[in-house]
């Protein structure tokens, strides 16, 4: 999984903060396997994390969870239009 996130001007640390919070309840969750936040070099704006999940149904029961749901409750005060989010599989 993939997901993008593009700040509104100005609330790039609120965004920042909201989506730091997440990490480590995050990698407690059973089957997680990787998460990380990014932020692009050249456009302090956008953030990306990149997961790795065990399966759907893992990811499925993430995007259901509490600390999630507190997340998502912030994001219209700080976030410059949807979440971009794209399910990837490795090229083998």
């Amino acid at each position: 999984m993939i997901a993008k996130f593009r700040a509104l001007p100005g609330r790039e640390a609120e965004l920042l903060e909201v989506l730091e919070e997440l990490v480590e309840p995050t990698r407690r969750e059973e089957g997680c396997r990787l998460y990380e936040l990014w932020r692009n070099r050249a456009d302090a704006a956008e953030f990306t994390f990149v997961e790795e999940w065990a399966s759907d149904e893992a990811l499925a029961a993430h995007a259901a969870s509490d600390h999630i749901a507190v997340a998502r409750a912030r994001y219209p005060e700080l976030i410059d239009g949807e979440v971009d989010l794209s399910l990837h599989d490795l090229a083998r």
